[in-house]
């Protein structure tokens, strides 16, 4: 079961599937201005989707980990406002989710299989937060495809 989560964790992230563009295919060569586009007044940018992704696979990990809140990089939680068009800046968040996922799919890797379905908390198992991740991945790979193609310079 550990190894069909691990293929499901890298086809959602970044490994060829059927199912097509997974969540860093979808951000490959993709500028700083189009990653800072939003598609309306109060809408997330690809750029905060990104890091919104990161942030879950952070969390996720840390609580298969059992630990505390309070060392991801960036101050707050779930939604990150990001400053607009800057190059640099897209690059960190880019390292950013990598680096998350990395720690995560180690993490996920180091489960007991005979655990899987133990309750960490009252509803919540390993298997629920990885299969939830996987999921989580796959849903924003999808938007982020929508967030592109309305974007009127493409």
């Amino acid at each position: 079961m550990l190894n069909v989560l691990l293929t499901q964790i890298d086809q959602a992230y970044d490994r060829r599937s059927w199912h097509g563009t997974n969540l860093k295919g979808s951000v490959r060569g993709l500028a700083h201005i189009e990653a800072a586009w939003r598609p309306g007044p109060g809408r997330h940018s690809i750029q905060e989707v990104v890091v919104h992704a990161a942030y879950w696979k952070y969390a996720v990990r840390r609580r298969l980990a059992g630990e505390k809140r309070g060392s991801f990089p960036l101050r707050g939680s779930n939604w990150f406002a990001r400053p607009q068009a800057d190059a640099a800046q897209w690059r960190d968040d880019l390292r950013l989710l990598d680096d998350c996922h990395r720690s995560l799919r180690a993490a996920v890797g180091g489960l007991d299989p005979d655990r899987l379905g133990a309750p960490l908390t009252q509803a919540v198992t390993p298997l629920t937060l990885v299969a939830g991740i996987i999921a989580h991945d796959l849903y924003h790979a999808g938007q982020i495809q929508l967030l592109k193609r309305l974007q009127p310079s493409r």
